[in-house]
């Protein structure tokens, strides 16, 4: 795809426009960099039409193989082109060139993992009596919905699609306006792959929900996987059990960085800024609250903020810049909205960043970190996702105080535990509330294993051999025959 070229859906692997269509924009520097066909109910509809005919008719259901091969081939096709898609998310999403390519390396091995899995034995059978034989075997669902958020779209759209690929499933992928020049390279991508047959793949763009709301909706898409906030998914969840679907959801989360007065506090502190503005903290699993134990709190209070203040925010094609934008101008508001009203109800700047005023970058989404001391775990800026570059800092006293502290959130995406004893780690790891527990690191991912929140972040796990369950039916088949003399 050419730049100047409108980004546009797929559908039965066909280029499909619509009558509506709206700008992408470069959240680094506010200039429009191209514009993309914006969906309507009537190109969703088309979309699960599509999937629905290849799942009924093609071969895809029936034949792992063929499934195997597909993604493993799909994995080569990105290869080939990664450096098309990490400038891409630099371009669209704001990523730094550094975080661009963070981001997509998950995805050859989640890929490769899914053509593995597409293979994996699925059922089991027994003689439970004499002349009796029962089977258990598990069959794809049918069309998967799934949506896909702004802020990593390239590995969160992949995350779920290879395991509903590997399942048996078609898809209809509802991709963000944010993100239309990547479906747009996705979808030329999945044009390349031999064995995928049209319609088991189709891309369509939005910048509002009456396609996900369709999917949500239609009898026709018995499961649905979304990413992002809390909120919506909630929605999801509610909507989705008028017809019973499977829905998984990951959503928001509220990561705590738990730093124990043995820790290897440069590495921590290194890690901490990192959790931060990474993504300028628009991830789920943002280190936005630091929990520090009182022996080390002052030291390493005083260190963080400096580390925060020397962050230079800036642009992916300067080689200097240390974090990105923030997706939108919107966004910078919402951020420092929140801020201020958490300095209104009792929290301490350390450090008060806020949106840029550095002149070279006027036209872009900037915010500046910011570092707040709080003591009230109540506090909307402790509680509520901020999906910005902000930190706060608690101080606690024992171990039993901090796991407390940690687990006192209606999240439970992740959570990192910082000490140097060789027990501690694994026993607080056992008893915090989170899906995902980094020792001595953070947001430390293996698509190999499962992946998944707890409480209000989520039911579901992908990656790992569970990352194939929501795409799949059991069904069991009981069988008499006559039994040899």
């Amino acid at each position: 795809m050419t730049r100047e070229h409108t980004a546009r859906h797929w559908i039965d692997g066909e280029w499909v426009t619509s009558s509506q269509t709206s700008d992408s924009v470069n959240p680094a520097t506010g200039d429009v960099i191209g514009t993309y066909a914006d969906a309507d109910a009537a190109v969703g509809q088309a979309a699960i039409d599509a999937a629905a005919r290849t799942f009924a008719e093609s071969s895809w259901r029936v034949d792992p193989m063929q499934r195997a091969a597909a993604l493993s081939h799909l994995a080569d096709a990105y290869e080939a082109r990664m450096g098309e898609v990490i400038e891409t998310l630099c371009e669209e999403n704001g990523k730094l060139k550094g975080e661009a390519g963070f981001e997509t390396h998950f995805i050859l091995r989640a890929l490769r993992f899914a053509a593995g899995l597409a293979v994996h034995p699925h059922g089991h059978v027994t003689d439970t009596a004499p002349g009796k034989q029962a089977m258990s075997i598990r069959q794809p669902v049918g069309v998967a919905g799934i949506i896909v958020p702004w802020n990593s779209p390239a590995y969160l759209c992949i995350r779920a699609l290879a395991p509903a690929l590997a399942a048996g499933c078609t898809t209809v992928v509802k991709m963000p306006g944010q993100a239309a020049r990547t479906a747009a390279l996705m979808s030329e991508i999945l044009a390349f792959v031999p064995e995928l047959p049209k319609g088991a793949v189709n891309v369509v763009i939005e910048s509002g929900a009456e396609v996900a709301s369709l999917l949500v909706d239609s009898p026709d898409v018995p499961v649905i996987s979304y990413t992002g906030s809390t909120r919506t998914g909630r929605i999801i969840g509610q909507n989705a059990a008028a017809r019973f679907k499977r829905v998984g959801l990951e959503l928001g989360g509220k990561t705590p960085h738990l730093v124990f007065a043995d820790a290897d506090q440069d590495a921590a502190l290194a890690t901490a800024v990192q959790s931060c503005t990474v993504f300028a903290g628009q991830f789920c699993m943002t280190g936005s609250r630091i929990l520090v134990q009182r022996e080390i709190a002052e030291e390493f209070t005083a260190a963080l903020a400096a580390r925060l203040e020397s962050v230079r925010p800036g642009p992916a094609a300067d080689p200097e810049s240390q974090m990105g934008p923030l997706i939108d101008k919107a966004s910078v508001a919402r951020v420092d909205g929140a801020v201020e009203a958490a300095l209104a109800a009792g929290a301490k700047a350390i450090v008060r960043g806020g949106p840029s005023t550095a002149p070279e970058l006027a036209g872009g989404a900037f915010y500046h970190p910011t570092l707040l001391s709080v003591s009230d775990s109540s506090l909307p800026i402790v509680q509520e996702e901020t999906f910005g570059p902000v930190q706060t800092i608690q101080v606690f006293d024992t171990e039993e105080e901090a796991i407390a502290l940690a687990n006192d959130s209606e999240y439970g995406l992740s959570a990192c535990v910082w000490s140097q004893d060789v027990n501690r780690p694994m026993r607080v790891a056992r008893q915090l509330e989170a899906g995902l527990i980094s020792i001595n690191s953070w947001a430390n991912l293996t698509v190999e294993f499962e992946e998944g929140g707890f409480k209000s972040s989520g039911v579901g796990r992908l990656g790992g051999l569970a990352s194939v369950e929501d795409f799949l039916e059991y069904k069991q088949i009981v069988q008499d025959y006559a039994p040899a003399h």
